[in-house]
């Protein structure tokens, strides 16, 4: 994994869906990222990967790669890995340079605006049934995000009041972040949108704590505590770290060098968890330990969720998503994963904060992905 280096990484601003992005399909929002991100690496890429979820089909990483101008004869690939399709398609990008290949453009859109309606095709003369996804797993394991989030949430002891006010300090880390200026320099602005729609100024844990459960009586999940539905996209180009002392595309730019990664399943009934497994794999093929990191963005899908996974990991909060993360900024499916990269390629590199960083999202059925990377000069 050593010789790949990520050297470019953008993102769209990320709208709440129904709102400014919604008439901007999901192969526009990628393609505006991967023009912005082949511009940064100066070369043609061997490849483009990316992560989306409930897009249209029909490989929506080739017709993006194709409307953001790259040649006819660049392939493309879109993967689905659920939440963390964006996370996996650097992953993949990273082992495949590793191997030998030229750069890639890697990441994820979703675009859940403008996803299309899904039917089951009809049972004898019965209609057509629409549904909202496509199954996470098999019988009794299927359960919805949220209904799971809160059961993780119970059972490791993360109470309301302590989800509210991670997410009432997420919303305020954003807020802060965004009037310091510190998204401006990896945002693409599309169609004249260039800041997040969802951060919210002045929410307290006194709002948060109206809302009731949202997902099962006597829960402690709300949708205030939740990650929103949202439209974006995110990519990163990830180049051969062995050309940066040559003409090569890596040519003696500072970078994200990826130490190690990796992709996990865990029990379909509680995805949420997915993530720490692959941090503990990724943290032990690069050579580190939690306490190495200087930068960690862990993609917060609810604050029980997250919470649970920085409990299970020894990770004190506040050293987590410090610009706030998915809480705030919101969660487009299979971008966010890419998101994380971003952030980190920012303060890492953009910023200079350090030297070690991980990010790592769960997914539905049970899946996580976790990416460890250095900043190289």
């Amino acid at each position: 994994m050593a010789d790949a280096l990520i050297v470019a990484a953008r993102r769209t601003p990320i709208g709440t869906a129904g709102r400014r992005l919604a008439g901007i399909s999901a192969a526009e929002l990628a393609a505006a990222v991967v023009r912005a991100v082949a511009d940064d690496v100066g070369q043609v890429p061997a490849e483009v990967i990316l992560g989306n979820c409930m897009g249209p089909g029909g490989d929506v990483a080739r017709v993006a790669a194709l409307t953001a101008g790259l040649p006819v004869d660049v392939p493309a690939l879109t993967v689905d890995r659920q939440c963390a399709s964006g996370l996996a398609a650097i992953e993949l990008a990273a082992r495949l340079v590793s191997g030998g290949s030229g750069p890639v453009l890697a990441g994820g859109v979703e675009s859940a605006s403008t996803a299309p309606w899904r039917f089951w095709p009809p049972h004898g003369d019965g209609a057509p049934v629409r549904y909202e996804r496509a199954p996470f797993a098999p019988g009794a394991d299927d359960l919805d995000m949220g209904l799971a989030a809160d059961l993780l949430a119970a059972e490791c002891g993360v109470t309301r009041q302590r989800q509210d006010a991670y997410a009432a300090e997420s919303h305020a880390r954003a807020v802060l972040a965004a009037a310091r200026g510190e998204f401006a320099d990896e945002i693409v602005p599309v169609d004249g949108m260039a800041a997040d729609e969802r951060p919210r100024v002045g929410l307290t844990v006194e709002r948060l704590a109206r809302f009731p459960a949202a997902f099962r009586e006597g829960g402690s999940v709300t949708v205030g505590n939740s990650c929103g539905i949202n439209d974006g996209a995110a990519a990163v180009g990830v180049v051969p770290a062995s050309h940066a002392g040559s003409s090569g595309a890596g040519s003696g730019r500072p970078g994200l060098r990826v130490l190690g990664a990796a992709s996990v399943g865990v029990a379909p009934g509680r995805p949420g968890i997915g993530l720490v497994p692959a941090v503990h794999e990724a943290l032990a093929e690069a050579g580190l330990d939690v306490e190495d990191l200087d930068v960690i963005e862990f993609n917060e899908a609810f604050a029980g969720q997250v919470l649970a996974c920085y409990d299970a990991l020894g990770i004190d909060p506040s050293r987590a998503c410090t610009a706030g993360g998915a809480l705030a900024l919101g969660h487009p499916w299979g971008a966010s994963g890419a998101v994380l990269v971003v952030r980190l390629f920012t303060q890492l590199v953009r910023q200079g904060r350090g030297r070690h960083g991980v990010a790592a999202i769960a997914a539905g059925g049970g899946q996580g992905t976790a990416l460890v990377v250095e900043a190289c000069p």
